[in-house]
């Protein structure tokens, strides 16, 4: 037993042993890997270098001599080098104590320039590519470089330019960068066709979408280019168009663009199903929130049971509900649309339910994209800023307002989570676009005026600031006009349109005498509702007479040539109502003007003047674009302190009645001289329509009117002077027009045939200008 024992011990032993000399080894083994990935050099050696400072490759590698370092901060090392853009090639490697890093150098880029191009100019290539002089020359980075130009040739209807690129080797590890560019011919839209429409013909929907058809003028307007993001904004606008006029189930099914190499032509397809058209059923408010009466809410409905369903009512609802409940202490009260299709009688119930959104706050307001319109400027579009409850509609209505600036291409808002789970990062991405113009006007009357013409340089967004700045100089064979006008659209930080006008006017048009007026007026409009608005102003003016040699004057006119140089000083406040469609052609709202004015603020003038118009416009057939309108006015002036100076009164002529010249109907001494009067009424009507035969691409229509005035009564000194038509006395007429909506702003041809009307009046059968009558 003793030797089996001492045998056991032995084998004990001996196994204890290994055991030890196989851990020994295990933990030399563990330790030798850990030598091997931890090390430590005495010196950094850089090699290949040529331009670069040996101090500027170390500075940019985490390595460091008596540091231990592993293989991650090799591979950190070399992606910093890399990112300098300064090397083309990088190697590391230990060699004893020393680090060694091995680098070929890129090229430096001496000069870029840029041959064959003339519709886009050097500098607006120079800032599309990312390749600068005194940057590293990068393959790749030039390869982009070469599709940005490509795309900013497509962005311009070129759609065939080619672009290829020469480098030229210098000395000293330098190259010249050269973009040979052939711009191509235009690429044009031949035709844009829909397909599916039966409300709406193509001219209309023509009408709708951005993207126009190549015509005569097109180089003006440069809307005939194909740009897919333009074809997709395009859509939306269809979309807008059909959901605001019942259209609830309108899809578009397919948009195609095909050019034809041949022509170089794009031929745009789009094709739609309009739905049914609805209209609104029964309109109800619900409400979970305490506090809230559903029935408190129904005022603030803008949408109406039996009208015509409008998704922009709808929206337009939610909003004031909304601005209501946080006006009540419910900034985070949610408003959602139920809606409920009756498909038999063709109608859209609408439920507005009032719940208790999630509370969430704006953590940050970012605006990115914008390279020459100031942040503020967009920021204050907004009704709701950093710190304020998150309000979906208040930033859809933001969106909005920016679309409506005409300062972007294109404006996107999108949220992102904040730092907190209650916070929001509202982002607004935009694309500025040129907001200068320059514009030229004519007109001409067969009457006293003669032809006239106007030029005007005007920006929209003076400096990236939003101002607004117009310079125009105009004039005729008897006139001659200046004016500058300047408008702050936020004035102190408000919703104020704050702004004044320069103008100087000289008239040789009258038989016996010559008028020269200078003003200036000082004004600020403000807005009541989005419907409303109010404008304030202060006008000081001085007008003066010049008399042609041995010219004789009844007694009113006489006394106002005595009497100048004129001085009036007034203040004016006018009240707008706007629920129209377009400016430029409008088809369906209401555009009305109240203005009441006070002479007497210092000056010579007193007197009291009053004057408003109105115009309701209609479609009176969807499908042939027929536009129906009616127009109704007045006024009426009193002195504040004696009698009235003829010029003071009120005068209406071809620019109320057409048919007439300036000044043409109303009272009038024997000279033929109008004098004016305190009160007149005017009424119009007129149906609009597209020109047949025509491509509506021209922008023709024509119209016909019927038009009726009456001018009269007098606060005059009329010592000794005989004068026709001081009773009320209408006149009437008729005719047709021709509206060009060119590229220099809407024209209009009239053609007035006077069918009731006084021996006295002046009148013209033709007259040229601008169309705009509000």
């Amino acid at each position: 037993m003793k030797a089996g024992s001492n045998l056991l011990g032995a084998l004990s032993a001996l196994a204890l042993s290994f055991c030890i000399v196989v851990s020994g080894a295990g933990v030399a083994f563990v330790a030798s890997s850990v030598t091997a990935q931890a090390a430590v050099v005495s010196t950094i050696v850089v090699r290949g270098n040529q331009r670069v400072d040996a101090e500027t490759v170390r500075g940019n590698i985490t390595i460091k001599p008596g540091i231990n370092f592993n293989k991650s901060d090799i591979d950190e090392s070399i992606k910093r080098l890399y990112a300098t853009q300064l090397f083309s090639d990088v190697q590391i490697n230990q060699r004893g104590n020393s680090l060694v890093v091995d680098v070929d150098e890129n090229l430096i880029i001496n000069q870029i320039v840029f041959n064959g191009n003339k519709k886009i100019k050097d500098k607006q290539l120079e800032a599309l590519v990312q390749s600068k002089p005194l940057g590293p020359y990068d393959e790749i980075t030039v390869e982009y470089d070469v599709d940005a130009i490509r795309d900013a040739y497509d962005r311009i209807g070129r759609s065939d330019a080619t672009v290829t690129t020469q480098v030229v080797n210098l000395s000293g590890g330098r190259v010249n960068i050269a973009f040979e560019i052939s711009e191509g011919d235009r690429t044009k839209i031949a035709q844009i066709n829909f397909v599916g429409n039966k409300a709406y013909s193509d001219g209309r929907l023509a009408d709708v979408i951005a993207t126009k058809r190549s015509g005569i003028l097109s180089f003006l307007s440069r809307k005939d280019v194909y740009d897919p993001d333009k074809l997709r904004a395009d859509e939306e606008l269809l979309r807008r168009f059909y959901y605001n006029r019942g259209y609830a189930d309108f899809r578009i099914i397919s948009s195609t663009a095909d050019l034809d190499p041949a022509s170089n032509d794009y031929v745009i397809t789009i094709t739609i199903d309009e739905g049914e058209r609805y209209t609104f059923g029964d309109i109800e408010v619900e409400s979970t929130v305490a506090g809230i009466d559903a029935e408190a809410a129904r005022r603030h409905l803008q949408s109406r049971t039996g009208a015509v369903y409008s998704a922009e009512k709808v929206e337009e609802s939610i909003i004031s509900i909304s601005e209501a409940a946080a006006a009540d202490g419910y900034p985070f009260a949610q408003i959602t649309p139920r809606g409920n299709r009756d498909f038999a009688n063709r109608t859209i119930s609408v439920t507005y339910l009032i719940d208790q959104g999630q509370r969430a706050y704006i953590e940050r307001i970012e605006i990115r994209g914008n390279t020459r319109t100031s942040d503020y400027v967009i920021r204050r579009e907004f009704d709701i800023s950093e710190g304020d409850a998150f309000n979906q509609v208040l930033v859809r209505r933001a969106k909005r307002r920016l679309e409506a600036l005409g300062y972007f291409k294109s404006v996107n808002i999108t949220t992102s989570p904040g730092s907190e789970p209650d916070r929001v990062v509202v982002i607004v991405d935009v694309r500025d676009q040129s907001t200068g113009e320059f514009s030229i006007g004519a007109g001409y009357s067969t009457g006293s005026t003669g032809a006239t013409a106007e030029i005007g340089i005007t920006e929209r967004n003076f400096l990236g600031r939003g101002q607004y700045i117009k310079i125009a100089v105009g004039g005729g064979q008897n006139t001659r006009s200046y004016t500058f006008s300047f408008t702050e659209p936020y004035f102190l930080g408000y919703r104020l349109a704050a702004g004044f006008d320069v103008a100087r006017t000289e008239d040789t048009s009258q038989d016996n005498y010559d008028i020269e007026t200078t003003s200036v007026t000082f004004r600020v409009a403000a807005p009541i509702t989005d419907r409303v608005r109010t404008v304030l102003a202060y006008t000081y003016s001085q007008e003066k007479y010049t008399p042609e040699a041995g010219a004789t004057f009844s007694t009113p006119i006489q006394d106002a040539i005595n009497n100048s140089p004129w001085i009036k000083s007034s203040i004016s406040n006018s009240l707008i109502y706007d629920t129209i469609d377009d400016k430029t052609l409008p088809r369906e709202g209401i555009f009305a003007r109240m203005t009441g004015e006070f002479a007497g603020v210092g000056g010579d003038a007193k007197f009291v003047k009053i004057t408003g118009k109105g115009t309701y416009f209609h479609p009176l057939s969807d499908y042939g674009d027929i536009i129906g309108s009616v127009t109704a006015g007045g006024g009426y002036v009193a002195s504040t302190s004696g009698q009235l100076r003829v010029f003071d009164q009120l005068f209406i002529g071809g620019e109320t009645i057409r048919g007439f010249d300036s000044q043409g109907i109303g009272p009038r001494d024997t000279n033929g001289d109008a004098l004016g009067g305190t009160t007149f009424f005017n009424a119009s009507a007129e149906v609009g329509f597209p020109l047949p035969i025509l491509p509506r691409d021209f922008g023709l229509r024509g119209a016909v009117f019927a038009d009726a005035a009456t001018l009269y009564g007098s606060d005059l000194n009329l010592a000794g002077t005989t004068v026709n038509g001081l009773d009320m006395q209408w006149r009437a007429s008729v005719g047709g027009s021709v509206i060009w909506a060119s590229p220099f702003g809407p024209l209009r041809v009239d053609f007035g045939f006077p069918v009731v009307k006084e021996p006295f009046d002046k009148t013209q059968t033709f007259r040229f200008g601008t169309s705009g009558r509000f």
